[in-house]
């Protein structure tokens, strides 16, 4: 899609800036409920909001240059150690720089930059009050239809593995489950025989996989799991990961979530609504100072 090219103050805003302000404006509308389909629909307005979001995002990058507040140097390395931390230590932070083509004096830079623009939206939002519990109320009355709670069941499973491709490691695999089922049926522990046998990560918690909803598992276990009767231990199935014995504990319905279920979500999507105003009005009494220019 063609893309509207922004000066602001003279200065290009790089596509690429546009592409990563539109990919997080639509993980956003993901996260809260929007489907693929109804983003393909509205993806040039998603594209014109994006454009102006990375123009804001100057701006603010501008202003807070600007204003230059101190950032001490034990912020920097506390936002430095996060860093770190969530790209896995600290020969993989290296590799991201390098990747790219950064040094980390530049990206000290980055951070304290990113710093300076925290504090100018802090700022921005300092006066905004949480949504009122009337005003959750009534998001909810007139938007009850998007907070439906889909089918979703409770189930263990033990899975056993070949431990290669050739048929003979397919036949001891399947022996293996078939013995494994005649013990539950006998009256063995599923939880007991999940945390010896299992070959899944979730036998370390007796083969719990939690509550899941349909479309969450492979074709072959969804369609057994959603068929069976609840205390029902399952024939083997056999999946793209080898062969699984399931044991269903529990099955509920789909039904519309109650206030209190959905209060959660409803606050997060009013107060991100509530304080987007008030920064974009902050933005925008910045635009109005600066030149902008759609090219």
């Amino acid at each position: 899609m063609q893309q509207k090219k922004v000066k602001v103050n003279g200065e290009l805003i790089p596509e690429e800036a546009i592409q990563f302000e539109l990919e997080r404006l639509t993980r956003f509308y993901v996260d809260n409920g929007v489907t693929e389909d109804q983003i393909k629909t509205q993806l040039p307005l998603l594209v014109e909001r994006a454009t102006e979001q990375a123009v804001g995002t100057k701006l603010l990058m501008d202003e807070a240059a600007r204003r230059n507040d101190e950032v001490s140097e034990e912020e920097i390395e506390e936002q430095l150690g996060k860093v770190v931390e969530q790209v896995g230590g600290m020969q993989a932070f290296q590799k991201a720089l390098e990747q790219q083509n950064i040094d980390e004096t530049q990206f000290r830079e980055q951070l304290r930059q990113g710093r300076r623009i925290d504090r100018l939206v802090q700022d921005a939002v300092k006066s905004v009050a949480d949504p009122t519990e009337d005003e959750l109320k009534k998001y909810y009355e007139e938007h009850k239809d998007e907070f439906e709670k889909g089918e979703q069941v409770l189930a263990q499973h033990i899975l056993i593995s070949p431990d290669g491709s050739e048929e003979s490691s397919k036949v001891d695999a399947h022996e293996k489950i078939t013995q494994i089922k005649e013990r539950v049926a006998g009256g063995a522990d599923f939880s007991d025989e999940a945390a010896t046998h299992s070959m899944c990560p979730s036998g370390k918690e007796g083969g719990s996989l939690g509550w899941f909803g349909r479309g969450m598992m492979v074709p072959e276990f969804d369609q057994a799991v959603f068929s069976m009767s609840v205390g029902d231990v399952s024939d083997i199935i056999e999946t793209q990961f080898g062969y699984h014995l399931i044991y269903k504990t529990d099955h509920e319905q789909g039904s519309a979530a109650t206030y209190e279920q959905a209060r959660p979500k409803i606050l997060e999507l009013l107060r991100h609504s509530k304080r987007g105003a008030a920064v974009t009005g902050f933005v925008e009494s910045l635009k109005q100072k600066a030149t902008v220019e759609y090219i």
